[in-house]
């Protein structure tokens, strides 16, 4: 049985073929290109996007950056200018006392007591830092510690009665507009000492810290083990600190607020290694950078070079944290002469000791 005859196609040149050939080449390359330069496009949008968004979460103009305060370097640069120019005038002491009425002072000032006893410090989760390991058992004689960050109010008044100088973004002294009862920042380690060492109290120890934040049940953040961002300040969900009272739905089981984001918070200890850790012991070995040869100062070209001295140790994330820089676990660190604008503090005191009033 057949099908009908076969039709023959008629032959093709060898000059034909290779034309083809140029011509599907062509194509794909035009293709290939076309794929390229439709990627490069996406990335670049993907890029604006970005920088659009970042704009939007900026908490000044772009065009003013120049006269922003911004963290890490530039500010350890201004401050160091602050600390050795001539002290503003800023406020005496009764109108420093004016800024807050009774009851704000009570408030600001108000204290909470902590039990001792063992409690887990620390953490054994794979994706934490491997300094925040290994989760242990600390134990905390009975102490008390501040309910809130120490805020700007309260350092304007140990500014006046001391004449310790003020925050350098504080201009000529004052507190900017709207900002009394915000978290002080803009303070080294040291401002933190002084400022403690004033008010008859002390910096916490990173385990009376961690104890108050999270009670004794190892949990990840103040209020339990999910993140809820309607309790606190962080990830620029805010946009800059806030008032110290405003998320009382984070308070830690003992009622300790802002202990996750707003500000991090300066604490006494060292940066040093927990007992068992899995961390490189380099990162705890202090470093400044450090231009090594002309040709790498030429250039601009710094290496990190450890040195004598101690980082200090933060806690609580910030304003400007990722979420998981804010559990109750995770420490930051800086040097103790360094200051930010998400740098703060709190203090504590041992139960003997009476607390100066600050008023």
């Amino acid at each position: 049985m057949t099908n009908g005859p076969r039709v023959r196609r008629p032959e093709i040149s060898f000059e034909a073929r290779e034309k083809r050939k140029r011509y599907l080449a062509a194509t794909l390359v035009t293709c290939a290109a076309l794929a390229m330069i439709g990627g490069a496009l996406h990335v670049v949008r993907l890029g604006a996007n970005r920088m659009m968004d970042m704009r939007d979460k900026a908490t000044y103009n772009p065009a003013e950056m120049e006269h922003h305060i911004r963290a890490a370097g530039e500010d350890l640069t201004l401050h160091a200018k602050n600390e050795h120019g001539t002290a503003p005038t800023g406020y005496s002491v009764t109108e420093a006392e004016a800024l807050l009425t009774d009851d704000q002072w009570s408030t600001v000032n108000s204290m909470v007591d902590i039990p001792g006893g063992s409690f887990l410090m620390g953490t054994d989760r794979e994706r934490s830092d491997a300094y925040d390991r290994p989760r242990h058992r600390m134990i905390v004689e009975p102490y008390r510690i501040d309910k809130y960050p120490v805020t700007n109010a309260q350092y304007a008044l140990f500014v006046a009665k001391t004449g310790h100088r003020p925050p350098l973004h504080w201009k000529d002294g004052y507190i900017p507009e709207g900002k009394k009862l915000l978290p002080v920042t803009m303070v080294s380690w040291h401002d933190a000492m002084a400022y403690a060492q004033w008010a008859g109290k002390r910096l916490p120890t990173e385990a009376e810290w961690e104890k108050a934040a999270r009670g004794t049940d190892g949990r990840r953040w103040p209020w339990g083990n999910q993140m809820d961002t309607h309790r606190l300040n962080t990830y620029y969900n805010v946009g800059v600190a806030s008032i110290v009272t405003r998320f009382e739905n984070g308070a830690s089981p003992y009622g300790v607020l802002d202990m996750a984001g707003n500000v991090s918070e300066w604490v006494a200890d060292d940066f040093i290694a927990y007992p068992g850790t899995d961390a490189d012991s380099d990162v705890f070995k202090a470093k400044v950078p450090r231009a090594e040869s002309a040709q790498d100062r030429a250039m601009k070209v710094v290496d990190l070079v450890a040195v004598k001295g101690r980082y200090k140790v933060l806690r609580g994330g910030s304003w400007k944290s990722d979420p998981f820089s804010t559990s109750t676990y995770h420490r930051n660190f800086s040097w103790p002469f360094f200051a930010s604008d998400f740098f703060g503090f709190r203090c504590a005191a041992d139960l003997a000791d009476k607390v100066a009033g600050q008023q």
